[in-house]
């Protein structure tokens, strides 16, 4: 079994989590691999390989919280490989492992008592006026519209499968997946969507108007967001960790992507107890 490894050098209990990690499988029949960066950084040489996104795995581990996770999923999107999270961020929403249950949960994994489960992925692209359509990147969670520093509205206008839905002046929109709905759109008053529905959201950044509502869309749904703004200064991001500049004119289009990211998973925790236990406190 050929496991890469992705840690988050600069979390702090990272150090410790490593060295669990690699005493933990040193005797076993399974191959770690890590960027020869993080490997020197932990004191593992041995683990370090070049072009580690281009390696053959049968599994990525993610050392970190869900934003690691999420750039290890685009990392290896390419390689429909499965990431497993262990969690020393904050929520973990999606890292499954917490340190209490570490090397349980690797024997697991060793042993194939975990299920992959699949989540959305959708693809941004950018159409600027009298061009093709320009593939910018993948996102787990969301692509998000929205303008950069100036405290300026956007007139942002909205297209569904062709059809003309709507124009608004807001701060944004957020495009996200069923996963994504504990995210950022989350805190733009979108409502909670169980990941096994396959849908989109379509949130609006704080709208000025009193029509502009989340919409929850099918998954096959391909949406067309029309920016003008008086500034240049327009952000697209995806997973709120790739950033491109757009222009007054630009349009973005989002789709589903064709593959899914596969996240490990273990019978002994579920969406209810998760949202419960990281969003409602106390009850």
């Amino acid at each position: 079994m050929q496991i890469a490894v992705f840690p988050n050098i600069d979390k702090e209990d990272a150090p410790k989590v490593m060295a669990r990690i690699f005493r933990f499988f040193r005797n076993k029949d399974v191959r770690l691999m890590m960027s020869p960066e993080d490997a020197a950084f932990f004191h593992g040489e041995e683990y370090g390989v070049p072009d580690i996104g281009e390696q053959p795995m049968d599994m990525a581990l993610s050392i970190g919280g869900d934003g690691t996770l999420l750039g290890v999923c685009r990392r290896v999107y390419e390689k429909n490989a499965p990431v497993c999270g262990v969690n020393i961020g904050t929520f973990g929403f999606l890292a499954d492992i917490e340190l209490t249950e570490l090397e349980a949960k690797l024997e697991k994994i060793l042993r194939g008592e975990y299920y992959l489960e699949e989540r959305m992925v959708i693809s941004g692209f950018v159409q600027s006026e009298g061009k093709e359509e320009r593939f910018l990147g993948h996102a787990l969670n969301d692509v998000v519209v929205t303008k950069g520093g100036a405290a300026r509205m956007l007139q942002l206008g909205l297209t569904v499968n062709g059809f003309h839905v709507m124009d608004c002046k807001a701060d944004g929109l957020i495009v996200s997946t069923a996963t994504g709905s504990t995210a950022y759109s989350l805190s733009a008053g979108g409502p909670l969507v169980n990941p096994k529905i396959k849908a989109l959201l379509l949130t609006p950044i704080c709208p000025h108007t009193f029509n502009a509502r989340p919409i929850v869309m099918d998954e096959d749904d391909e949406i067309k967001i029309d920016v003008a703004a008086l500034h240049r200064d327009i952000m697209v991001t995806f997973d709120g960790q790739e950033s491109f500049h757009i222009l007054p004119g630009d349009a973005i289009i989002v789709r589903r992507a064709p593959l899914p990211a596969k996240i490990v998973k273990f019978d002994d925790k579920n969406y209810y107890q998760t949202i419960r236990t990281k969003l409602l406190y106390g009850a």
